[in-house]
């Protein structure tokens, strides 16, 4: 598996495929919720296997933080190591772009996931797109 930053129209589109798939057609997203305001501002990765895309994820900066957005992996490619690549390749990203406070907004379901990685819980519950979410740090 190869993750790495997006660099040209087929490869956004991609991660919009891997994206659709997961939270609009898995998790009922709506589609103008998943694909937003902004896209244009934000770094995107794309994870291929074998050719083919089987995760994605973006980033931007805001407020300060390295926000780690849209982290979702296909059915198939789960529970083998792909979404740590993914976190791995933008985490080492934040790096090299001298940032050091990452935040994102967990599902609650993959809290579990990103403690695993190091994120804390700072924040209560709260819903986005209908699905309980709480927001979570970690400092490189």
């Amino acid at each position: 598996m190869t993750v790495k930053i997006v660099e040209n129209q087929k490869e956004l589109e991609d991660a919009y495929f891997i994206r659709k798939t997961v939270f609009v057609e898995e998790q009922a997203v709506p589609l103008e919720e998943e694909i937003d305001a902004y896209e244009n501002d934000a770094k995107h990765f794309i994870m291929y296997h074998e050719g083919s895309p089987v995760g994605a994820g973006r980033f931007r900066f805001v407020d300060g933080y390295g926000k780690v957005e849209r982290i979702c992996v296909l059915k198939e490619a789960r529970k083998t190591g792909a979404g740590k690549a993914i976190m791995n390749t933008i985490e080492n990203y934040a790096r090299e772009k001298d940032i050091h406070k990452l935040k994102l907004n967990a599902q609650t379901q993959a809290i579990p996931f990103y403690s695993g990685l190091g994120y804390e819980i700072v924040s209560e519950e709260f819903m986005d797109a209908g699905i309980p979410h709480k927001t979570m740090v970690k400092k490189l």
